[in-house]
This record gives C-alpha cells, structure tokens and sequence, in this order.
C-alpha cells in the first residue's frame, strides 16, 4: 500500500513537534526567492556537534535570527543603517529589499569565538538573552557585558511585524519559535551543493533530511499554516 500523501497541516506539525523537541529542521523558502534551503535550530538546542553538522553538512552562513523588538531593546541596528562606506549605500539585492544583518558577537567567555564549542557557547546563550529581553529583564548594558563585538557569531534582524512584512529564514524560523513556544532566537544555516558551489537543490535536501530522519517543509506551506 503507498503511502498517503502528506498534508500542508502535516507538514508543519512535524516541524513544530522537532523543534520544540530541540531537533534541527530543514526550511524551503520559495522557489521565486532566494531559491534555498536553510537548516534551522532553536538557539538554545545548539552545542558544538550542531556547530559541526551546520559547518560539515551545510556550509553556509552560521547566523542566529532575534526579532525585532528584541534587537531594538537590545541596540542592534541593521547594519546597512549604520555602515558609512561606498560598498553600505544602494543595496540591489535580487531577492528583498533590505538585508537583515547586523553585527558579529562572540560570548565573552569564549577564547577564539570560532571553534565548535565557542560558537556553540554563543549561540546557545542568545535564547536565554532573548527570552529574558522580551520579558524587560535584560538590556544593551547587560548584553555589553556578555559578549563583545565584533565576533564570529552574525546576528540578524527579523522584520517587525514577520511574516507579515518578510518572508525570508529569518522571519521563517523565528515565527516556528513563536508557534512552538520557544525563545525567540533561532539559527539559521544555508545548504550549499559541494560538487557545484551552488544552493543545495530542493530535492537534494529533502533527500538529505529523509536520510537523516530530519523534518522538511517549504516556506509556502509554514506561510499558509503560521500568517
């Protein structure tokens, strides 16, 4: 007998369920967009073999995603509002209109900031900073006094009202957090194709995350199932 086909609804039940579980999941975003899959962590869930797996298994950008007002609590400007420099001005990007990023932090207590454990340490701490922001328990000094920038942990800056004004892994992931319940901090990682430099196809990822018991889902159906 063949299997029934899954549903949207199914599809995202089964991310919710990894991610509260602390497991990782693997995000489409649109095929009209950036055309890539992202691997997606709660931040709290990541110890250094994440940090490994993301470095081995993905190859993109290691990049913990904070809302909006969390980062403004926080002081974290986008950094194309605060870059003085000719290469800041006139961001053509083919996919948004605005980059996300902001700066690079390392945990104070981390050596390097680069190694497994290091970034480990960083990331994991932000959900924990994040939660404690949002309830107004925590603010720039504190977050000042924690880590030091620059650092090898890039931070991005989730549009204000999400899904709503940007449907990109950013605003994706942090709202699966929102819908799991979770702190508002997640790690977002690109899937890149080793043989051809390239964004890992969509049918190579969904094939790696059969392989390796991981949930997939495509940013159209968390859209119809979170907005």
């Amino acid at each position: 007998m063949s299997r029934p086909a899954e549903t949207d609804l199914d599809a995202v039940s089964r991310v919710l369920d990894a991610f509260r579980a602390g497991d990782p999941v693997l995000i489409h975003d649109f095929d009209d967009r950036e055309g890539e899959t992202d691997i997606v962590y709660p931040a709290g869930a990541v110890r250094p073999a994440d940090v490994a797996r993301m470095r081995n298994d993905a190859g993109g950008l290691v990049c913990v995603a904070l809302p909006n007002d969390v980062a403004q609590t926080l002081s974290l400007p986008f950094m194309d509002d605060v870059l003085d420099h000719p290469a800041a001005a006139a961001h053509d990007l083919a996919y948004d209109s605005r980059s996300s990023f902001s700066f690079t932090v390392n945990h104070r207590d981390s050596f390097t900031g680069i190694t497994d454990r290091d970034r480990a340490m960083t990331i994991s701490r932000l959900a924990p900073v994040a939660e404690a922001t949002r309830a107004g328990d925590y603010g720039a000094n504190d977050f000042g006094g924690e880590f030091r920038a620059p650092g090898h942990v890039h931070l991005l800056r989730g549009a204000p009202n999400l899904l709503e004004d940007r449907q990109g892994h950013t605003e994706l992931g942090l709202a699966l957090a929102d819908e799991a319940a979770l702190p508002p901090a997640v790690v977002v990682c690109e899937m890149l194709d080793d043989e051809s430099g390239a964004a890992l196809s969509k049918t190579a990822a969904s094939d790696y995350a059969a392989r390796h018991d991981l949930a997939f889902v495509d940013g159209d159906r968390l859209l119809d199932e979170l907005v």
